[in-house]
C-alpha cells in the first residue's frame, strides 16, 4: 500500500477502543500505518483548534493530545519557544514525545502557539530589552489557553499545571504570579530569552525579570537546565534560580549533565524523557497531580529493517554524486534519531533529532527534488528494499547530476539540525 493510500485509509477510518490491557485502564487506538510528517497521530486524538485570545478575534493555532473518552482529564499547557527567523514561519510545535508521556498517564495536552507564531493571528510581540516585560506579554497567551480550558467539559480545571521551553519557560514563570484557579505548579525547561545584539545586557535583564516574578509568585515551579545548555548556562541559570528564590518564589532547580550536543533542545529529543521524567514525576506528586500510567499508546511505526546493505556502507547509497556521498559520510556523524532520504535525480536530505526525523526529511527532499524522494537509512540501519543497483545504472543516474554546493546547516537548539540538496 503507497504512504498516501496509507493516509487516507488512516484519515477515513473510525477511531475506537481497543480491548482492556491488563496493565492499564484502557488502550488507545491504533491507526492502520504510521501518519506523514504533516498530518495528526491519531494514536493520540492529535487535533488542533483555534482558541482565543484577546480583542480583534484573534485566535491561536493550538495542538491537542489527549485519551479516548470524554474526560474530565488532568491538563498540561506546553509552551513553545522563539526559533531564528521570522515568528510566523516558525512551524508548529507539538512537543510530541512529552505529550505522549502526558497522555499515558490521563492528561489532555495543549500547546498554544502564541501571537504572531506559526498560524496564529495577531502579531508578534517584541518589548526589546526589558525581559520582564517579554514574560508578561508572552504569558498573556498562556492565560487565555487556560481560560478557554476552563470551559471545556473534558478538561478537569481544578487539576492543571504549565510547563515551557525556552522563551515559553520564561512566560510560564511570568504567568505564576498571577492567581490562577485550578494551575497546582510550573514546570521551567531552560527557561529565557536570548539577545545577541548590542542594545542590552540580556544575561542581567533575565536575572531581573527572574526576580521579579519571584517577588510575585504564586505557584510552586520545578527548574530544569543542562550543564552544555548554549543558551543558558549553569552560571546564569544559577543566577536566574537565585534570584527568583530570593526574591520569595518557591523552585527547585535541577541541573542536569551534558545532553548530547545541546541540552537546550533536550525536551524535543525522544532520549529526553530519560532526563525529564524522573524530577518531573516527583515534582507532580508533591503538588497532587497523577503520575500513574493509565493509557496504554502503542509505539509509531517504524521503517523495517532491510538486508540491501549495510548502513556505513556508502557506495551502496543509489543515485548520489560524489558530493551526495560525502553528505552521506557526514550523515553517519550524526546523532539518532536521525534519516536519510534519496531521489532518483540524485536528490538528498538528512535531518537529525526532534520530532519525527524520517518524515521531515522526506518533506525536504521531496519539495525540493524533481523525483519523488524515498528513505534510504533510519537510525542505525538501512531502509531501502530495492534490488541492488549496479554501477553502470547508478553512474546513469548521477552522470547528469552536477556537484551541490557546499551543504548548509540550520540549527534550531529547540528541534533540530539538517543538510540537504534536491534536485
Amino acid at each position: 500500500m503507497s504512504r498516501i493510500q496509507s493516509i487516507r485509509t488512516l484519515i477515513s477510518a473510525s477511531i475506537a477502543a481497543l480491548a482492556l490491557l491488563p496493565a492499564f485502564a484502557h488502550s488507545q487506538a491504533l491507526p492502520a500505518a504510521a501518519p506523514a510528517a504533516s498530518t495528526l497521530d491519531y494514536r493520540m486524538n492529535e487535533h488542533v483548534i483555534q482558541v482565543p485570545a484577546g480583542p480583534d478575534d484573534v485566535t491561536l493555532e493550538t495542538t491537542v493530545f489527549q485519551p479516548n473518552g470524554a474526560g474530565p482529564f488532568p491538563l498540561i499547557v506546553i509552551n513553545h519557544g522563539k526559533g531564528p527567523g521570522r515568528p510566523n514561519l516558525q512551524p508548529r510545535d507539538r512537543f510530541y514525545h512529552m505529550a505522549s508521556v502526558f497522555v499515558k498517564r490521563g492528561y489532555a495536552v495543549m500547546v498554544p502557539m502564541r501571537q504572531g507564531f506559526s498560524k496564529s493571528g495577531g502579531r508578534y510581540r517584541d518589548r526589546g530589552c526589558d525581559m520582564t516585560a517579554n514574560g508578561y506579554t508572552q504569558a498573556e497567551d498562556i492565560r487565555a489557553t487556560l481560560d478557554y480550558a476552563r470551559q471545556q467539559p473534558w478538561i478537569d480545571g481544578a487539576r492543571m499545571i504549565v510547563a515551557g521551553q525556552s522563551y515559553g519557560g520564561l512566560a510560564a514563570i511570568a504567568l505564576g504570579t498571577e492567581a490562577l484557579p485550578g494551575v497546582r505548579g510550573l514546570i521551567n525547561f531552560a527557561g529565557g530569552l536570548r539577545d545577541d545584539s548590542d542594545r542590552c545586557a540580556w544575561r542581567s535583564q533575565l536575572v531581573s525579570a527572574f526576580a521579579d516574578y519571584g517577588a510575585k509568585a504564586k505557584v510552586p515551579s520545578l527548574w530544569m537546565y543542562g550543564q552544555n545548555d548554549s543558551l543558558f548556562g549553569p552560571e546564569l541559570a544559577g543566577r536566574m534560580h537565585a534570584a527568583y528564590i530570593g526574591a520569595g518564589g518557591r523552585g527547585r532547580l535541577v541541573e542536569f549533565p551534558a545532553f548530547k550536543r545541546d541540552a537546550h533542545g533536550m525536551l524535543a529529543s525522544r532520549d529526553g524523557e530519560k532526563v525529564w521524567l524522573q524530577d518531573t514525576e516527583q515534582f507532580l506528586r508533591e503538588i497532587g497531580m497523577p503520575t500513574e500510567v493509565v493509557v496504554d499508546v502503542p509505539a509509531p511505526p517504524t521503517p523495517a529493517r532491510t538486508d540491501y546493505a549495510q548502513v556505513d556502507d556508502i557506495d551502496a547509497v543509489p543515485f548520489l554524486s560524489e558530493h551526495g556521498r560525502r553528505a552521506y559520510r557526514d550523515y553517519l556523524t550524526k546523532m539518532t534519531p536521525r534519516a536519510f532520504a534519496v531521489s532518483a535525480s540524485g536528490g538528498w536530505t538528512w535531518a537529525e533529532e526532534g520530532e519525527d526525523p524520517d518524515g521531515r526529511a522526506l518533506a525536504t527532499c521531496s519539495a525540493k527534488s524533481r523525483e519523488p524522494c524515498r528513505l534510504y537509512s533510519v537510525d542505525d540501519y538501512v531502509v531501502w528494499h530495492d534490488e541492488r543497483i549496479d554501477q553502470a545504472e547508478k553512474a546513469a543516474a548521477t552522470a547528469s547530476v552536477t556537484p551541490a554546493p557546499t551543504p548548509t546547516a540550520e540549527s534550531d537548539p529547540t528541534t533540530s539540525v539538517g543538510s540537504t540538496t534536491a534536485r
